[in-house]
């Protein structure tokens, strides 16, 4: 049987639910694919998301630990946020590194771009592994309480690992930077830096 690829859902209103400078939520009166009616409901998000794993000199991540409101619990994270569609994702990832842990990185190397929750939204996350770190002073915004944490690239692994680093991003881009330096995909050095 062939693979279809195209569309099968017939849309036949949308309207608007409810908007914010963070997310626009659409609700669709649609056919399903086997033609009965239904709702979709939509969040497109208005920003694109980042993400950034720093590795340092020492082969330890920085991870950042803050409250998330939606989950009513805490959660360790890589330094991650949002940008503006239309600008380059690495220049907001720089900017989230530096508001949220103070650092500046002389490398930078895409390593993922991913879909988040896929079935309810468009939020769209470009990650990036960072090293030649140096170190300022954070910035963070009002919104943000942070703690940080700088950890053995190997223990952030292994945090991921028992389940104590549960954010998607971050779960997604430490298991992509080990993939790559298991493959060889990284330089040497990094690569030392990351396996130990």
């Amino acid at each position: 049987m062939p693979h279809k690829t195209g569309n099968p859902w017939t849309v036949l209103t949308t309207k608007p639910i409810y908007e914010n400078p963070w997310m626009r939520v659409v609700e669709h009166d649609v056919l399903t694919p086997l033609g009965n009616p239904g709702i979709y409901g939509v969040m497109h998000a208005q920003n694109l998301a980042t993400g950034v794993v720093p590795i340092d000199d020492q082969g330890r991540v920085t991870l950042v630990g803050q409250y998330r409101f939606p989950l009513e619990q805490y959660s360790w994270e890589i330094p991650e946020g949002g940008g503006k569609k239309g600008v380059d994702p690495v220049e907001s990832a720089k900017r989230e590194l530096l508001e949220e842990t103070g650092q500046t990185a002389r490398h930078w190397l895409p390593i993922l771009t991913m879909h988040l929750s896929n079935s309810i939204t468009d939020e769209t996350a470009h990650c990036f592994l960072a090293w030649g770190i140096e170190q300022g002073q954070a910035e963070p915004e009002e919104t943000e309480v942070l703690q940080l944490r700088h950890v053995p690239f190997v223990e952030a692994y292994a945090m991921v690992k028992r389940g104590e680093i549960t954010d998607a991003i971050a779960v997604a881009c430490l298991m992509r930077v080990r993939l790559m330096a298991l493959d060889g995909d990284l330089p040497e050095d990094v690569t030392r830096l990351i396996l130990g």
